[in-house]
């Protein structure tokens, strides 16, 4: 469908990050104390597969499985399978638009005979669907336009022993919202980027009573890179690098049943930006100090920024905390076969609020997994309400032991 806009500078980014930034926040939240973190790319925030989605956006150090790429990549060295593929489909906003969707392939495979490394990729692709805009005077299309980001990574995942492994990420990113503004001659370009992942998953099979249970946890530090620009770098946005922490407890109920409970911690590493608000207005000097401090964050290093993160809020260590978002999320798995998964995911509303319950089951055959979840946003007025996710998953082990027995 087409959504009719007036042209501006930043009409693009603004519609780009209105489908993960800011959802509504309360009524009773003070101007002054709503601040969410802004970042250039946000896609890259939206988790791709329906099994992390049902847990509440949890993943860091739950069970090895082909989406591993995005929640912790380090996992795959703890694989079980020598290999497989996993192709999942968002269709994003659906309560507002029917265009915009999130398409994701991820696969890895195995190295070697010892089983103790693998190689992974992933393919994403984020569509805006179709966009007309408009002069600002008569209101006639002048330019359709299809917006789009995209990205595309390659991992090495490696055990450094029985129980801990690592893993690195390295990814080329294209946020294409580019257009041009022929009445006031204004153009927004494409932006590209490159970033890298650095991720550690630890598992152990801690005896609990008579029963083997499985304890693991893991982190995930995540697009860690180069700045993007839409505007020939005059201004230059922040990647979404983001620090993922997580612990996941399995234990067995009976034969063949188990329930695993986890729990992951994310903060974005990207420094706040400054606020004319927070400075004396009115006055030159609070003028002054404002640009100055703009000025600084405009030309901050990536690096530093994500050191600066742990500090810069200007509601000190209380609004520090607030920038934590939390997941909680349990699965249960009947003989690997049939899984129910429900989870909890929480921001706090000066942060953005987006929390929201996230529901899904998952059927496995040898060969093919099919999973689906259900997102149900705590706000009726939010956006990212119904949201639905599938992904179906080919296992390669699975594969190979179907040929084999069709020979036989």
């Amino acid at each position: 469908m087409k959504r009719h806009i007036i042209i501006r500078t930043c009409a693009l980014a603004l519609l780009l990050a209105a489908t993960t930034s800011t959802v509504y926040a309360d009524e009773d939240i003070k101007d002054n104390e709503f601040n969410p973190v802004n970042t250039g790319v946000t896609t890259l925030g939206i988790a791709p597969d329906a099994r992390g989605s049902a847990l509440g956006n949890l993943g860091a150090a739950t069970d090895p499985d082909m989406n591993s790429q995005y929640w912790n990549p380090s996992k795959y060295a703890f694989a079980y399978s020598s290999g497989g593929l996993a192709l999942s489909y968002t269709p994003w906003l659906r309560k507002i638009v029917y265009d915009i969707f999130l398409a994701d392939l991820v696969g890895y495979y195995k190295l070697g005979s010892s089983d103790n490394q693998a190689l992974s990729a992933q393919l994403r692709y984020f569509s805006l669907g179709e966009v007309t805009l408009n002069g600002p005077v008569t209101g006639d299309n002048i330019q359709t336009i299809n917006p789009y980001e995209f990205a595309i990574d390659v991992g090495y995942s490696r055990k450094l022993s029985e129980k801990f492994s690592m893993g690195v990420v390295l990814r080329y990113i294209l946020s294409d919202l580019s257009y041009e503004d022929s009445y006031s001659g204004e153009t927004n370009t494409a932006a590209s980027a490159f970033s890298a992942d650095l991720s550690g998953y630890f598992v152990t099979y801690p005896m609990i009573g008579r029963n083997e249970c499985q304890f693991s946890w893991g982190f995930n530090i995540s697009n860690i890179g180069s700045k993007v620009s839409y505007d020939h770098g005059n201004n230059n946005a922040f990647l979404p690098t983001n620090l993922k922490l997580g612990a996941n407890f399995m234990f067995p109920l009976a034969d063949y049943n188990t329930l695993a409970f986890g729990l992951d911690l994310n903060k974005l590493l990207v420094p706040t930006k400054p606020r004319r608000k927070d400075y004396e207005q009115g006055t030159v000097e609070g003028e002054e100090a404002y640009q100055e401090a703009l000025d600084k964050w405009q030309s901050m290093s990536p690096i530093t920024g994500i050191f600066k993160s742990f500090s810069d809020a200007p509601g000190g260590f209380k609004e520090e905390m607030q920038e934590i978002n939390v997941s909680i999320g349990a699965e249960y798995a009947y003989n690997q076969q049939f899984f129910v998964r429900a989870g909890y995911n929480y921001e706090n509303a000066n942060k953005g609020g987006r929390s929201y319950f996230g529901f899904g089951a998952g059927f496995s055959l040898n060969v093919v997994q099919l999973d689906a979840s259900y997102m149900l946003a705590t706000a009726q007025s939010s956006p990212l309400d119904q949201t639905l996710r599938f992904t179906l998953t080919f296992d390669m082990d699975g594969l190979k032991d179907l040929i084999g027995k069709r020979r036989r």
